[in-house]
């Protein structure tokens, strides 16, 4: 849902007052009755009715169908116009501009306040894209069955917020945070570009060990960002690199730290590969390279953000998680199973032998050809022949990679220094195109050849018949004249 903030100037106190009625009791209530809304609201007998309708009419709450009692459910606008009231009163967003960046779970919007000093607003949307499907089939916070949307996008804001100050006030080069409330958070606007839009760097060495550098900073002082990757990465004019997005970031601490920072390192390594055509066989590991220096974790549990909170959002990202590998293993089950209900489809009935006979003398008729046995030997032999070459250069690749990881754990400790190692170019691989190339072209040939020779064969049959038949209507005619038919 995009963010239309038209109609927030024309919003009353008392709108509000219904609005964050309805915040307040689905808390409790998954569609909050009309009754509990005027009783929270505490407006004069039937003033909030007409609030309500005025509500729904512009997309705050929505109203239930097919429930046993009249009520209303918050929606995101609601949750975003109550946001941004909060801002206003402090002074931190005056106005709204357009939206700059959208993700899976979060909309970016330029902001400004009332001195004109540009922001950005983060506004966080976690299940929108899976919700429905995680509330049909299981819930994944039982004491919060209702609007527990509503309370995960709030935990996320909380924690980017106290993870982005933590480290602004340390002197990462993060966003500067400026404020925050419910589900939305206000930073610094920073003039750069995603690392993803950037197609060619000066020196990829050089950023490829500052990334390096900041992943192994970041675990010194007790924190592992969990999504180091070239999305949320912005790389400045200048070149220097600026990291965002901390949602997913965990503590050194946690059971999973390993696992997590050998994955940032990977992402990084699999980028510059692909995008920049450079690889080095200099990279930090958890186990080698980290030593524990400072404690942000514990300072980002004192700002506020608690643990219980960080164990609640965890288990909520599991679940969305696993929610979406189990759709994906649902497609592919599907997927091949229409791939079996096709190949039974193509797959032809046994045919008479009179059926088969009628398709040769059509393919004859039109001057089709079919291969004969020893051309069908031949291109066999072709095949296994391909096949071999190709299992002798996978295993001389194989054992390249081998010597590659070999000589990446001995070096894996000097991380900081970095070297550019140009891709090799296999001569090996340009040599078996140009034999593939050159027995298709020997193939298509040979092909060219058959088609010549069957077509001739054929107009030779064809001209014999048109003689045999000439020849009958000469004698009949003969025979005619003669009168040698009358006898």
């Amino acid at each position: 849902m995009k963010l239309d903030a038209k109609a927030l100037r024309y919003m009353s106190s008392e709108d509000f007052r219904v609005l964050t009625a309805v915040e307040m009791g689905s808390k409790n209530h998954e569609v909050v009755p009309s009754s509990l809304i005027a009783q929270i609201a505490q407006l004069r007998a039937g003033g909030s009715h007409k609030i309500v309708g005025g509500l729904a009419k512009r997309k705050l709450i929505a109203r239930v169908q097919n429930m046993s009692y009249d009520g209303y459910r918050l929606t995101y606008g609601g949750y975003d116009y109550l946001a941004l009231k909060t801002f206003a009163k402090r002074g931190t967003v005056y106005s709204v501009g357009n939206q700059i960046g959208v993700g899976k779970e979060s909309d970016i919007y330029l902001v400004a306040d009332e001195d004109d000093n540009q922001h950005v607003l983060k506004l966080q949307r976690l299940g929108r894209m899976s919700f429905r499907t995680i509330k049909s089939k299981r819930d994944y916070l039982q004491n919060r069955k209702s609007a527990s949307w509503m309370y995960m996008s709030r935990l996320a804001a909380m924690k980017e917020f106290a993870f982005m100050k933590v480290l602004y006030e340390n002197g990462f080069p993060v966003p500067e945070p400026i404020d925050a409330s419910r589900h939305c958070v206000v930073m610094g606007l920073i003039d750069a570009f995603p690392l993803r839009q950037i197609e060619e760097v000066g020196n990829p060495g050089k950023l490829y060990s500052e990334l390096m550098s900041m992943i192994v900073k970041l675990a010194q002082y007790g924190l592992i960002h969990g999504d180091f990757n070239e999305f949320n990465i912005l790389i400045k004019s200048d070149g220097s690199p600026v990291l965002i997005d901390f949602p997913q970031m965990v503590s050194t601490s946690h059971v999973n730290a390993e696992f997590y920072f050998n994955r940032d390192v990977e992402c990084i390594r699999v980028f510059f590969r692909r995008r920049f055509g450079y690889e080095s066989a200099l990279y930090p590991r958890f186990t080698k390279d980290v030593n524990r220096e400072f404690c942000l974790d514990v300072q980002v549990a004192a700002s506020g953000f608690s643990k219980k909170m960080q164990k609640e959002l965890e288990a909520y990202q599991e679940e969305i998680k696993d929610m979406s590998d189990e759709e994906e293993e649902e497609d592919s089950d599907d997927d091949d199973d229409d791939e079996e209900e096709e190949e039974e489809q193509d797959i032809p009935s046994e045919m008479t032998e009179e059926e088969k006979m009628e398709i040769k003398l059509r393919n004859m008729r039109l001057g089709n050809t079919e291969e004969t046995e020893s051309e069908e030997e031949e291109e066999v032999v072709e095949e296994e022949e391909e096949d071999d070459s190709a299992e002798e250069e996978l295993s001389e690749e194989a054992e390249l990679a081998r010597r590659g990881e070999k000589i990446e754990r001995l070096n894996n400790r000097d991380f900081k220094a970095h070297r550019d190692v140009k891709p090799k170019k296999s001569t090996k691989k340009l040599s078996v195109t140009a034999a593939a190339a050159a027995k298709d072209e020997e193939l298509k040939s040979k092909v060219a050849r058959t088609l010549k020779s069957q077509t001739n064969k054929q107009n030779v049959r064809n001209t014999r018949g048109n003689n045999l038949k000439n020849k009958g209507k000469r004698s009949d005619r003969a025979a005619v004249k003669g009168g040698d038919i009358f006898d």
